[in-house]
């Protein structure tokens, strides 16, 4: 039986997602501001957390920043927003959201991204430790490092450049990205790009040298700026 939390303060959203997960067999909990949410969240397991962005107390995104950063939670998080813009995503995914629905949005979908996440979190096997000019990836630690900073990476932005680092220097194509980090559940056009840009923002600009490459047409990869 899989356990979800939902942080949502609009009891009819609330009500029409315990009658549609409940009848399934899915076990819920529910908190409805930020700060009873993420005590919940910090103090009991779960499979999934459904966070909304606006709520009292807390809002969402600081929520989820305190829960990766404070309490090394790393629980699935599927940000639920009536906001749609890129800049609203990349925000959501920069706090530690693993993937974001936007209001009003249908139920089987939600069903969907919720059992897609919970299979990712059950498949996620990567290599022990990689190393890729002066960034290292510790799979058992979840840690990143380069430069002996420790970056910030999110579950996805995680998987993502353990993927990247796995097959350098080759090109890994947008579509063999796409389906090694979510198989046949993409959630939209454009969250692969989103989760790019927060991954850039930690592994490159902090840096002198960029290493993570668009190859205009192919994919993505990442070099060790030494052996170009």
């Amino acid at each position: 039986m899989y356990k979800i939390l939902i942080i949502e303060d609009n009891p009819d959203i609330v009500a029409n997602i315990y009658a549609f997960f409940e009848a399934k067999g899915f076990e819920l909990d529910n908190a409805h501001n930020g700060i009873s949410g993420l005590t919940l969240a910090a103090n009991n397991h779960y499979d999934v957390i459904l966070l909304d962005v606006m709520l009292p107390g807390m809002d969402g995104t600081k929520l989820c920043k305190t829960l990766r950063e404070e309490w090394h939670n790393k629980t699935p998080v599927l940000m639920l927003t009536a906001r749609d813009t890129i800049l609203d995503k990349v925000a959501g995914f920069d706090s530690g959201a693993d993937d974001y629905l936007v209001k009003p949005f249908s139920l089987v979908e939600l069903e969907l991204r919720i059992r897609a996440l919970i299979r990712r979190q059950q498949d996620d096997h990567f290599e022990h430790s990689i190393t890729v000019g002066d960034v290292t990836l510790n799979a058992g630690e979840h840690r990143v490092m380069r430069e002996g900073n420790v970056l910030k990476l999110t579950p996805t932005g995680f998987k993502i450049l353990n993927i990247l680092m796995s097959a350098s220097p080759r090109v890994v194509s947008k579509n063999e990205l796409e389906e090694k980090v979510w198989g046949a559940d993409i959630p939209s056009s454009d969250a692969l790009r989103t989760h790019l840009h927060s991954v850039r923002a930690q592994v490159d600009k902090p840096f002198a040298t960029p290493m993570i490459v668009t190859v205009p047409g192919v994919g993505y990869q990442i070099i060790d700026p030494d052996k170009v």
